[in-house]
This record gives C-alpha cells, sequence and structure tokens, in this order.
C-alpha cells in the first residue's frame, strides 16, 4: 500500500497517510481537526530488496582481473635487452 502526504490548508501540518489506491483521499487534519487536507504530490520511495536488481545483484560487482593468456596478448611493446642503452 502507497503512502501518501498531505498538508493542511489551515494550519500547514504535514502527515502521512498509508492508504489502498481504493481508498478515498483524507480530508480531515488530525492537528486541528479541519476538513481541508490535501494531499500532495511527492517523490516516491522504493527499495530495492533481494535479488534481481540490478543495484543489489551487478552495480558492485568488479570486472574480473585479466588473465595471464589476456596480458600476453595485449603486450605489443618490443623486447628489450640490458646492452641497450638510450643513445
Amino acid at each position: 500500500m502507497p503512502i501518501y502526504e498531505y498538508k493542511c490548508a489551515v494550519c500547514n501540518y504535514r502527515f502521512e497517510l498509508i492508504q489502498k489506491f481504493s481508498d478515498p483521499p483524507a480530508s480531515t487534519c488530525p492537528n486541528c481537526g479541519a476538513e481541508r487536507a490535501e494531499r500532495l504530490l511527492s517523490a516516491p520511495a522504493i527499495q530495492f530488496k533481494g535479488s534481481g536488481w540490478y543495484i543489489t545483484d551487478y552495480a558492485k560487482k568488479h570486472s574480473p582481473a585479466p588473465s595471464k593468456k589476456d596480458e600476453v596478448k595485449s603486450d605489443t611493446s618490443s623486447p628489450t635487452t640490458k646492452n641497450d642503452t638510450p643513445k
């Protein structure tokens, strides 16, 4: 069930209610009792729990270290010997 945020138009008190989608919007302020509470638009609060979500399963995995086979293929520099001196 979603959490809806309300604000009273009389006393500016903000409150939240857990309601079903089919429930009518609340109109009574729990602070002052006025019948002028209005539902606010707010960002949804979501949590990613369990497996199957990118944020829990893939975001923290690091790429595997290159194997020695990959290192040999990527090494294109020419071999140097001890007798080579810069000119």
